[in-house]
C-alpha cells in the first residue's frame, strides 16, 4: 500500500478546490468564480486497493492585510511542514513569473510538482509555454498540465502521484473521506451560497458559525449565524421583506441535503459584529 499527504498551493485564482474535487471525484470544498474562497485547510481522502492519498486544499497565497489573512497564511505555512509531495497550482491565463516569484519563495520540505491547470481554456501553444517556463525551475520537480473537463488528466495524474508515494500505513479510514466534521462542511456550503447570490464585498465580509448541528430521527436539524461588518451588509443578506435570506437558505439546505443525504431543516441568523475579521476573540470564536 503506498500512501502519503499531498498538499496544494497556489495563488487565489489557481484552481486549488476545483482541482482537490476533481481528484476525489467528490465535491468536498467550496468552489466559485470570485477569488480567495478558501479560509480553512481541508483534507480530502482518497483511498482504493492500491494507495491513500491524503490531499490538502490550501487558502491561495496572497500578502496578508488583516489577522483573518494572517491565520488563513498560517495555515498555509503549516501545510508546508507536513507533506510528502507538494503541487503547486497556476492558472494558464496568469501572470507565470508572479506564481514563479511565489513559489521560489516557499520554503518547502517535500519534493513540488507544478501543475499548469484550466488547460483547456487555452490552445496547445499557450499550455505548451507555460509548461516549459516551468521546466527548468529548481523547485519543480515534474510538470503537468491539467483541466479539470478531462477524465483522462485525472487518472494520469493520479497513477503519477501513486506511484510516487512511499509505501505506509492507511492514515485514514478506508471510508472516510475527511478529517473534518460534517458541520464544517454544513457552515461551508452556507457560505459557497452565500458567494453565488451577493457581490463585491459581501462574501468577504462574512463568516458562517454552526450554532446548532442535530442528527434527529427523520432529518438533521441545522441553527447557523451569518456574521458580517456592518448593518447595510445585514439588510443585504436579509433583503426585502427577507426575500434574500429565504432564498440563501433555500440554495443552502438543498447542497447540505445532497451532501449527507439526507432531510435538512436550516435555521439562519444575520448578525452584525463590527470588524470581525481584525478581532483576534472573533477569529477564535469562529474556529479561524
Amino acid at each position: 500500500m503506498r500512501s502519503g499527504f499531498i498538499n496544494l498551493f497556489g495563488r487565489p485564482n489557481a484552481g486549488k478546490s476545483t482541482l482537490l474535487n476533481f481528484l476525489l471525484g467528490e465535491k468536498l470544498a467550496i468552489v466559485s468564480p470570485k477569488v480567495q474562497t478558501t479560509r480553512h485547510r481541508i483534507k480530502g481522502i482518497l483511498t482504493t486497493d492500491a494507495y491513500q492519498m491524503v490531499f490538502s486544499d490550501t487558502p491561495g497565497i496572497i500578502d496578508p492585510k488583516y489577522p483573518l489573512h494572517q491565520r488563513m497564511m498560517d495555515a498555509v505555512r503549516t501545510a508546508l511542514e507536513d507533506a510528502d509531495l507538494a503541487l503547486l497550482l497556476v492558472d494558464v491565463s496568469s501572470d507565470l513569473a508572479e506564481s514563479d516569484q511565489i513559489f521560489s519563495q516557499l520554503k518547502l520540505n517535500a519534493p513540488a510538482w507544478v501543475l499548469v491547470t484550466k488547460s483547456d481554456k487555452v490552445g496547445s501553444p499557450e499550455v505548451e509555454k507555460a509548461v516549459q517556463f516551468f521546466a527548468g525551475k529548481p523547485y519543480a520537480k515534474s510538470v503537468f498540465s491539467i483541466s479539470s473537463q478531462r477524465e483522462a488528466d485525472r487518472s494520469r495524474l493520479l497513477q503519477a502521484l501513486a506511484e510516487a508515494l512511499p509505501e505506509g500505513p492507511l492514515y485514514f479510514p478506508a471510508d472516510e473521506i475527511s478529517d473534518a466534521q460534517t458541520r464544517f462542511f454544513a457552515s461551508e456550503l452556507i457560505r459557497e451560497k452565500i458567494f453565488e447570490l451577493t457581490s463585491e464585498e459581501i462574501p468577504y465580509h462574512t463568516t458562517v458559525v454552526v450554532r446548532e448541528f442535530q442528527e434527529k430521527t427523520t432529518l438533521t436539524k441545522i441553527v447557523a449565524d451569518i456574521v458580517v461588518h456592518r448593518e447595510s451588509q445585514k439588510a443585504i443578506l436579509l433583503g426585502e421583506k427577507g426575500a434574500m435570506i429565504k432564498k440563501l437558505g433555500t440554495a443552502a439546505r438543498e447542497s447540505i441535503e445532497q451532501f449527507i443525504g439526507r432531510k435538512v431543516f436550516l435555521e439562519l441568523f444575520v448578525k452584525v459584529r463590527p470588524k470581525w475579521r481584525e478581532s483576534e476573540l472573533f477569529l477564535d470564536e469562529y474556529g479561524y
